[in-house]
């Protein structure tokens, strides 16, 4: 095990000898790490957290710290991280809260950039990507494949859904439609699918076509959300399915 003469590890702390701790980082005792997990320097792991294998820590992040939420008394809630994931500089992430749900959750080959705020009850999926400072406010669920652009605020209960791509600066306040492209400062807007994306993760040009004409009923036809949801219900595939569940169980409503 290599552990930094500087770091503190607390009785109790299960750190596997496959681990690297390097100089002023502290380990809660409650946490769990996984195999072969790097902590570079200056890193705090805290509170019940649950961590798997070969995640890397960067310096002054700080993970399964108490939720930001006055309504917390100290509660045993705790965190849970997959594996594989990149934690860059001063990401922060705070544990669930009892009223909550009681569990942060994030999942595996993730990347959160730089100054990353990931709030209290908050659930992020697998293969992930939140750039600079993007900050999650608590109960947000961030689907697999996501990305949210640098400086993006997500308001509370928000859903980010699978494949979106949200560009940079954009305040998010209602639910973020799956594979779309979204953006906006003033005013937010779909603009269609997250094209290039998606077919960087392998989306074939049948699936593309079939998405895209899901998303002009959705948005460019003279139809409702529920008259468009109808339509888009008619259309084979699992991607057009996906879609309309994502519509009929959103409850902030979703931007167009």
């Amino acid at each position: 095990m290599s552990i930094h003469p500087s770091a503190v590890v607390a009785l109790g702390a299960v750190v596997p000898g496959s681990c690297t701790v390097g100089p002023f980082c502290t380990i809660g005792p409650e946490v769990v790490l996984g195999e072969n997990c790097t902590l570079i320097s200056h890193v705090v792991l805290d509170g019940r957290t649950r961590i798997g294998a070969r995640n890397i820590f960067h310096p002054f992040c700080a993970v399964g710290v108490a939720p930001q939420d006055l309504k917390y008394a100290g509660e045993p809630t705790q965190l849970e991280i997959g594996d594989d994931n990149t934690i860059r500089e001063c990401v922060t992430i705070s544990r669930g809260t009892a009223g909550g749900g009681g569990v942060t959750r994030i999942g595996s080959n993730c990347l959160l950039m730089t100054c990353v705020h990931i709030g209290h009850d908050s659930l992020v999926g697998s293969h992930c990507i939140l750039a600079n400072a993007a900050t999650l406010a608590g109960h947000v669920i961030i689907e697999d494949y996501a990305t949210v652009g640098a400086f993006c605020p997500v308001h509370q209960h928000c859903t980010v859904g699978q494949y979106a791509f949200i560009g940079g600066g954009t305040i998010v306040t209602q639910d973020v439609l799956p594979f779309s492209l979204t953006s906006g400062r003033r005013e937010n807007k779909a603009f269609g699918i997250n094209k290039i994306g998606l077919a960087r993760r392998g989306f074939s040009p049948e699936r593309l076509q079939l998405l895209q004409k899901a998303f002009r009923l959705l948005l460019a036809a003279k139809l409702n959300t529920s008259q468009a949801l109808e339509k888009i219900k008619e259309l084979p595939g699992e991607d057009a399915a996906l879609l309309a569940a994502f519509l009929e169980r959103s409850e902030r409503g979703v931007i167009k």
